[in-house]
């Protein structure tokens, strides 16, 4: 059983200052449930967070408990919480709006305006042995899917609602600019989908490698002196035409531009990536030819999607996980996550021994 006195929980401070320290258990309000964490994954924006204090607006002001890629274990029940019981393995969906605005009652709670989510300032996250959440957003996991499967819902949620922005489905021609994890789980998403030909790019050889070997049809280091349009006529002849679809999984100034002059003609280029505020992009390029470039914002009503693909086996989101570190050894995990170390791709912190939790 785990210790109910100890709540070690990794908290950042500031710029570089991550620390670990004692928190005391929360209470779960009555349509929440407490949970005892299992396994969170490290994303970039942890990282950035930690690097620079702030992504865009969102400014790291008073001490943020670090973390939002998570499954965990139901120890406690909130009076009104009828779909889950002590004993249930879930993965965590980390934001939930107000329920009650336009966005929420729309279905687009993603765009509320009073959004709660996990380690975005001012919220916390649940980078901690217990965490209290919204009951309505944790999805309990089948017996044969793994916590950290379950951690990996939320990357992936984020490359189903692409590839759903996107349209992407039945011999999609589909262009991928960047293949960390997020290019990564959208080329897996968009082969789900029923995309016909995928090419993936990006600077590094080994991410390309993974991308090889988790189905993209073509893959391309990007030459660090080819031109712009010398790019575009590249990824035009290695895809056989233009592709009907791009998605920007980078957030750099060049891809934002790529997509657009690479997209065919009445094509979608989505963005996935965020880079700065503002970028010069051939935006008459695209108006002449008709190309809609849509924004993703995370994800909204997706998770079910996301575990629906991981527990038919439509999709192996195993093959990201690179690294294994315990939760006292935090400061480790995000050195390995923030400098690649031997290929990091997602590096998982194990908040509970590892497998405790997994099917035997």
């Amino acid at each position: 059983m785990a210790n109910k006195s100890d709540n070690l929980t990794a908290v950042l401070y500031g710029i570089e200052d991550l620390r670990l320290e004692q928190r005391p258990i929360p209470v779960p309000k009555d349509d929440e449930v407490l949970l005892e964490m299992d396994v969170v994954g490290i994303c970039g924006s942890d990282v950035h967070y930690l690097v620079k204090g702030r992504i865009g607006d969102f400014i790291v002001k008073k001490p943020m408990v670090i973390g939002h890629e998570a499954s965990g274990v139901v120890s406690k029940v909130g009076s009104k919480v009828k779909h889950l019981q002590v004993g249930d393995r879930v993965a965590i969906e980390p934001g939930y709006g107000c329920r009650t605005c336009e966005y929420c009652k729309g279905g687009s709670y993603n765009l509320c305006a009073e959004m709660i989510f996990c380690a975005t300032p001012p919220y916390d996250g649940n980078l901690t042995r217990y965490f209290a959440h919204p009951a309505d957003f944790c999805y309990k996991l089948p017996d044969h899917v793994t916590m950290e499967e379950g951690a990996l819902l939320e990357p992936l949620s984020v490359g189903v609602h692409a590839c759903r922005r996107a349209n992407v489905g039945l011999g999609s021609q589909v262009l991928i600019l960047g293949a960390g994890p997020i290019g990564l789980v959208t080329l897996i998403v968009a082969k789900a989908m029923g995309a016909g030909k995928v090419l993936v790019t990006d600077l590094l050889q080994n991410r390309l490698d993974v991308a090889k070997e988790l189905g993209a049809d073509e893959t391309l280091a990007i030459p660090k002196d080819a031109t712009e349009a010398e790019l575009v006529t590249i990824i035009h002849e290695r895809m056989g035409g233009a592709p009907d679809k791009t998605i920007d999984c980078s957030g750099a100034e060049s891809t934002a531009r790529l997509m657009i002059l690479a997209t065919k003609s009445g094509g979608v280029g989505v963005m996935v990536g965020m880079g700065a505020p503002e970028v010069k992009l051939p935006l008459v390029n695209a108006l002449a030819r008709e190309v809609d470039i849509r924004g993703v914002f995370r994800y909204c009503n997706d998770y079910p999607v996301a575990l629906s693909l991981v527990a038919s086996g439509k999709v192996n989101v195993k093959r990201l996980i690179t690294h294994h570190f315990n939760i006292e050894d935090t400061a480790k995990a995000f050195h390995t996550t923030r400098h690649g170390v031997d290929g990091a791709i997602k590096v998982m912190i194990h908040v509970q021994p590892k497998d405790k939790n997994n099917p035997k």
